[in-house]
C-alpha cells in the first residue's frame, strides 16, 4: 500500500490530519520507495532516507511534510495528475493545514513527534516533471514543510497527525 484515503478526523478536530503516505529515497536522485510504516529516528529520520541521515547540529531537514490539498491544487493548476511521491517529500498528510510557522510541533502516531523548522521550497525537479509544476508549489508553503525530529518511534499510513505547539 502506498497511499491511503483514511477517515480524517471530524472538522471539530482542530489541529487533527491523518497520515495519507510514507515515501523515502535511499540516495540522491534515487527512486522513491513508498512505505506502510517506518521507524523515525532522531539520528537518521525515516528509516533509509538519505536525506534525515545527514550531518548537522541539528539537521533541520530530516523529514519533508506535503499536504494533500496542497499538492492537488498545484496539480489542478498545471493540469496533470501525478502520484504525490513524485514531490519526494517523506510524509502526505491529509486533512490538516500544516503549520506554516518554524518551532510548531507534530505528533504523528502515538510517539514520534517532529519540530517544523522551514518551508521545502520547490526545486528545478519539479519543472523537469512538469513545466510550470515549480511555479504552482510557491504560494502559501504549497511545496510542504521540513522538520526536524524530536522524539522517535514508528509511525504507519493512517495513524493521526496531530498539532502540539507551541
Amino acid at each position: 500500500m502506498t497511499e491511503q484515503r483514511a477517515v480524517v478526523p471530524d472538522a471539530g478536530d482542530v489541529g487533527v490530519g491523518v497520515l495519507a503516505g510514507i515515501a523515502r529515497h535511499g540516495f540522491p536522485k534515487g527512486p522513491v520507495e513508498t512505505l506502510d510504516r517506518v521507524a523515525v529516528t532522531l539520528a537518521g529520520g525515516l528509516s533509509g532516507d538519505w536525506r534525515g541521515g545527514m550531518k548537522g547540529k541539528p539537521y533541520r531537514r530530516q523529514v519533508t511534510l506535503i499536504e494533500r490539498g496542497d499538492w492537488e491544487a498545484a496539480l489542478a493548476e498545471v493540469g496533470r495528475s501525478i502520484p504525490w511521491e513524485e514531490r519526494r517529500a517523506n510524509l502526505l498528510v491529509d486533512g490538516l493545514d500544516l503549520p506554516q510557522r518554524p518551532g510548531v510541533r507534530l505528533r504523528i502516531g502515538n510517539d514520534v513527534v517532529v519540530e517544523i523548522t522551514r518551508e521545502t521550497d520547490p526545486c528545478e525537479r519539479m519543472e523537469a516533471l512538469c513545466p510550470g509544476l515549480k511555479a504552482a508549489l510557491l504560494p502559501d508553503w504549497r511545496g510542504g514543510a521540513c522538520a526536524m525530529v524530536i522524539e522517535e518511534g514508528t509511525i504507519g499510513v493512517g495513524d493521526l497527525v496531530r498539532i502540539e505547539g507551541p
